[in-house]
């Protein structure tokens, strides 16, 4: 028994490091194809596209960590069926039931690291996510102008364009300026500029070597006029207060303050370790294959059964913080029923093949 627990745990981490590597991959990508995308028009900076992927991705697992769990086992159990090693293992007088102690033995660690990060760091990560993005929403209008990209002023009075940027000199090249007022539009162009803060601590845009066009659109009464130097005032943006979201919230803080709301993210976050060891425990008959029904047959209904699971626990989330259920029914009632149903499941596996053994 202790040479087949070994070559189950074996077996079971090597597909969940292959299961996990794509998982991640996968949401790497799609987060990274956002962020560039934020990137490109100036809502964050290319600087601030790995920080904000490495915070996300760090908040997505405990989800990946539990769909792994879930796959490593129903994958290794399937491929048992399929190699006709479980035939053996019934024909030897051993029961379904002998699985889930090696099963449990795999699924445990991974259980405590999901509720690790569910409870405790990825509530960090999204504080640090949103506080991030507070910034980079503060800055202000020049600061968050993209080499290549027009950019409007959140005032809707100028529009920026630079072509190269020099962070370490701190020096832009090829500026354009277009701004309107008193119903006139002026535009500036320069070959160079730089940002200059005084001692009262106004921030300016400096131009260098530049010219300004200044006049009425639609006629012909345009002034030109040719500058060495050409310093505009940066208007400093208020910072917007921000309030900390239930998701950003530790979760001593949630259970201090049990709003309806916070209920809900406790809710959650409970939920998911919760739901990996059940699953964990569900993929054992699951993975059972029939060969006259087809071999995806038990992985198409492995993978509805984690998504309804899935849905229903966000279902419960909302639930609870429209104050519809209460805590402990949201919580308890959900993987109540998973629990009846994997009694329910290994029942009907164990009766088959108690059935299988009598005719034999």
């Amino acid at each position: 028994m202790k040479i087949f627990h070994n070559s189950l745990v074996r077996e079971c981490a090597g597909t969940a490091i292959a299961t996990f590597v794509v998982l991640l991959g996968i949401t790497v990508t799609t987060q990274l194809v956002r962020f560039l995308g934020l990137a490109a028009g100036g809502s964050i900076t290319f600087t601030g596209v790995f920080a904000l992927l490495a915070l996300t991705s760090f908040n997505y697992l405990p989800v990946l960590l539990s769909l792994t769990l879930f796959i490593a086992v129903l994958m290794t159990l399937t491929r048992s069926y399929r190699d006709s090693e479980m035939i053996v293992w019934f024909s030897a007088g051993m029961s379904l039931t002998r699985w889930v102690r090696p099963v449990l033995s795999f699924a445990v660690p991974i259980v405590i690291l999901v509720a690790l990060l569910s409870l405790l760091l990825s509530p960090w990560a999204i504080t640090k996510s949103e506080e991030f993005r507070n910034y980079m929403d503060n800055r202000d209008d020049v600061t968050q102008v993209t080499p290549g990209v027009f950019r409007e002023s959140k005032q809707n009075e100028r529009v920026f364009f630079v072509e190269n940027v020099n962070e370490g000199e701190n020096m832009v090249a090829n500026v354009f300026v277009s701004s309107t007022q008193h119903h006139k539009t002026g535009v500036m162009v320069a070959k160079r500029g730089f940002m200059q803060t005084v001692e009262n601590g106004d921030r300016f845009l400096v131009l260098l070597n530049g010219r300004r066009y200044e006049g009425t659109p639609g006629t012909t009464d345009y002034k030109v006029s040719e500058f060495e130097r050409y310093a505009m005032r940066i208007e400093a943006r208020e910072a917007k207060a921000s309030t900390p979201s239930a998701k950003s919230l530790p979760t001593l803080a949630l259970l201090r303050d049990p709003n309806p709301l916070n209920q809900g993210e406790f809710a959650w976050r409970i939920g998911l370790p919760l739901s990996a060891l059940i699953l964990a425990l569900l993929a054992i008959p699951l993975s059972f294959v029939n060969p006259r029904a087809g071999r995806s047959l038990n992985l198409v209904m492995a993978i509805l059964v984690y998504m309804i699971y899935n849905n229903v626990i966000s279902i419960a989330q909302a639930w609870i913080a429209q104050q519809r259920v209460s805590l402990p029914v949201g919580v308890l009632g959900v993987h109540a029923i998973m629990i009846v149903l994997l009694l329910l499941l290994f029942f009907r596996r164990l009766t088959l093949f108690s059935v299988f053994r009598f005719l034999k």
